[in-house]
């Protein structure tokens, strides 16, 4: 794990307050808590808004997405990692990157897909300033996956499809994990989806609430 503390500091005080409402609402692994708390979120959002970043909510990054709200960033990471390896891990929707720099922490490679060019550009951007070398960046429809750098230890997705896409599930390695929001605008569920073989067992988490997974070519 890289230790990023000492990059951009804000208030510690908020830093400290927003560690402990992730505890509270039970965050248990030392290792993500560390990590949340020295990932500077605040360069992951507009200068109007990083006054806010510690602020346990999702925010507006431009072009109808958001950054997600730390306590669901930790409770993603938390719940992938410890459940198996995390040599290769494919992520879909890198956004502006504040949920690849967790996983780029607690993972050997991470592999991210982003739909919309103009933020994989910034998310690059902003993870390169981080010093993070263990990602790979493609602009390309998420819903695909992506195959030719599979089989996957683990899946992370950060927008929410109706149903499971089908082309991930099978990106699993044996002993693989996929964590995804599933449902519609009214109504979703955060799934964990584990391969033993050819089966899939699948666990409903939480009740969630993230952008739709727009599948379709990519944009420029």
């Amino acid at each position: 794990m890289q230790n990023l503390s000492g990059i951009g500091m804000t208030s510690q005080r908020t830093r400290e307050r927003l560690l402990r409402r992730l505890m509270d609402q039970g965050i248990q692994s030392i290792q993500v808590l560390e990590i949340m708390r020295s990932t500077p979120r605040h360069i992951f959002l507009d200068e109007a808004l990083a006054h806010r970043a510690y602020e346990d909510v999702a925010l507006p990054i431009g072009h109808n997405q958001t950054i997600s709200q730390p306590y669901m960033v930790a409770r993603m990471s938390e719940a992938i990692a410890k459940t198996g390896t995390m040599t290769r891990v494919l992520e879909i929707g890198t956004g502006c990157g504040y949920q690849t720099a967790v996983i780029a922490q607690l993972a050997k490679k991470v592999f991210t897909v982003e739909r919309i060019k103009a933020l994989s550009e910034r998310a690059k951007k902003n993870l390169r300033a981080l010093g993070l070398r263990n990602i790979e960046f493609r602009h390309d429809d998420g819903s695909l996956g992506w195959a030719d750098r599979g089989p996957f230890d683990a899946i992370i997705t950060t927008a929410a499809p109706r149903q499971v896409p089908l082309e991930l599930p099978s990106q699993l390695a044996d002993g693989g994990r996929l964590i995804i929001p599933i449902g519609s605008d009214d109504y979703q569920e955060l799934k964990l989806i584990r391969r033993e073989g050819s089966q899939f067992t699948e666990q409903i988490l939480d009740k969630v609430r993230f952008v739709p997974l727009l599948a379709g070519l990519a944009q420029s």
